[in-house]
């Protein structure tokens, strides 16, 4: 075991996901921070605010920056936060007139999650191309496989017979609506996150919501006002991964369960064991168990960090830090395990079920 099994050396190969390490490394992370001082100081540039030379001046600097990331580290267990000595490290490359000019009018909270909004685009459509190849797998094995007899099972009993048609539509079914909530959700998420020190932009006057909307159109987000202490948007896309999990989690025990008799499911591929060579273990559906149950557990968490004390909280908010990115990273690997496993089905029963008692 480790700290981290997702980005463990050997432990990633069945449960991390190269894109989900990407999106939150410190690298990427780094580089969306520096992309909201540059859209922000833009954004109050057109407005008015600060001088168009300025604007220039911070967006140059901002592109050449190299991070210090000892620094960074070194600063963050004293201020809590990345962005302070981010800040003071990217000013001093900046001419002297123009310095006052970087992040005017914002604060750290606006920056870091901002940066997380940014580095979500692509998990959202990561999720709805996922959604996509497993009904696309789901439809094929269908086509393949429907009309064939199945043992249908209540409370864990054999009960009467079914088709494998009525099987895969309680798999694909949740599927859908996952779909369609996460077409809802994307309506108004991910969104900009700009509301100063205490969420009242009090240093741009009647400017404010203009800046804001210019820079959340130069991110490619969507345009609401701040949301310091209202983490109910972020809860709810939590609450979309867990139950994404939770549907491809239910396709992986049934294909557990179909796997333990050896006569209703043919998988290529499968784990080998240590001690029984003849066993094929069926460890991607297992795993899509795992990750279901971990997300699950994870969503509480997410839940506890809607508690934010008054305008702004820090314990709340590093909660958020702990876990949001393993749930994704978690999303993410089981709709890949998913399709894998899907893939390797080669046979479910074609033979007639008879009656159980």
């Amino acid at each position: 075991m480790s700290i981290s099994p997702f980005d463990h050396p050997f432990l990633s190969g069945l449960l991390g996901n190269e894109a989900a390490s990407d999106w939150f490394s410190a690298n990427v992370d780094i580089a969306a921070m520096l992309d909201f001082e540059t859209a922000l100081a833009q954004a109050q540039a057109d407005e008015g605010v600060i001088p168009a030379e300025s604007a220039q001046a911070i967006a140059s600097a901002c592109q050449s920056f190299v991070a210090d990331m000892m620094a960074l580290k070194t600063a963050t267990a004293r201020d809590g936060v990345v962005v302070p000595e981010l800040i003071s490290k990217l000013r001093a490359a900046i001419p002297e007139e123009h310095r006052n000019a970087l992040h005017f009018g914002t604060t750290s909270q606006d920056v870091i999650d901002t940066s997380l909004m940014i580095r979500l685009k692509p998990v959202l459509f990561h999720l709805d191309s996922g959604l996509d190849d497993i009904i696309t797998g789901l439809n094929r094995i269908d086509t393949a496989f429907g009309g064939n007899s199945l043992m249908g099972y209540t409370r864990m009993q054999a009960a009467i017979p079914i088709t494998v048609h009525d099987r895969i539509e309680a798999w694909r079914e949740p599927l859908l609506r996952d779909k369609q909530r996460l077409a809802f959700l994307t309506q108004s998420f991910p969104v900009v996150q700009f509301g100063g020190a205490a969420g009242t932009l009090e240093k741009l006057d009647g400017k404010a919501a203009a800046v804001r909307k210019r820079l959340a159109a130069a991110l490619g987000l969507h345009d609401a006002p701040q949301w310091h202490s209202q983490r109910d948007r972020i809860a709810d896309f939590a609450s979309l991964l867990s139950l994404v999990t939770g549907s491809l989690g239910k396709i992986g025990q049934d294909i557990a369960l179909l796997a333990q008799s050896g006569s209703e499911i043919s998988l290529s591929g499968g784990g080998g064991s240590s001690a029984m060579p003849h066993k094929q273990n069926p460890v991607q559906a297992e795993l899509l168990v795992t990750l279901a149950r971990y997300n699950a557990v994870q969503l509480s968490g997410m839940h506890q960090a809607l508690v934010h004390e008054q305008e702004r909280s820090g314990s709340a908010w590093t909660l958020e830090w702990l876990i949001l990115p393993s749930m994704v990273t978690t999303t993410v690997s089981s709709l890949q395990t998913t399709a894998s496993l899907l893939s390797s089905i080669e046979r479910l029963r074609n033979s007639t079920v008879s009656e159980e008692s």
